[in-house]
C-alpha cells in the first residue's frame, strides 16, 4: 500500500501531500479505489495536515469519496485543517457532507 495511505481496520486515512491538484487527486482516487475492492471501508479521513495548496480536482476528490462510500453522514472527514483550505471546503458548500476538524481544533478533542 502506498505511504500516503494508512488502514485501521474500516478506517482508511489518506495523508495529502503539499499541493492535492489534478494529477495527485487522480492518483489518490484511483488508489483508495484499489483498496475498497480489496476492504471494507466505513469512514474515510483526509488529513490536510501538510496541504498548503489545493485546488478544484481536491474537492473533485472529496465529493467521489463521499458518492463511493455510499453518501453516508459522518462517513468522510477532513482533518488538520487550515484555515485556507477550512475556506475553500465552504464556499464549495463541501462542508455540508462531511466533518471538518480543524487545526485549533485539534487540541480539543
Amino acid at each position: 500500500m502506498n505511504e500516503m495511505f494508512e488502514l485501521n481496520g474500516t478506517c482508511l486515512t489518506v495523508l495529502l501531500p503539499a499541493e492535492v491538484d489534478h494529477p495527485v487527486s487522480d492518483m489518490v482516487r484511483k488508489e483508495a479505489d484499489r483498496i475498497m475492492e480489496n476492504v471494507y471501508i466505513r469512514v474515510m479521513v483526509f488529513d490536510f495536515g501538510r496541504t498548503c495548496f489545493m485546488d478544484s480536482s481536491g474537492i473533485g476528490l472529496l465529493m467521489g469519496s463521499y458518492r463511493a462510500l455510499g453518501m453516508r453522514q459522518g462517513c468522510l472527514r477532513a482533518v488538520r485543517v487550515s484555515r485556507h483550505i477550512d475556506r475553500l471546503l465552504h464556499l464549495s458548500g463541501v462542508h455540508r457532507y462531511i466533518e471538518i476538524q480543524k487545526v485549533e481544533e485539534e487540541g480539543k478533542l
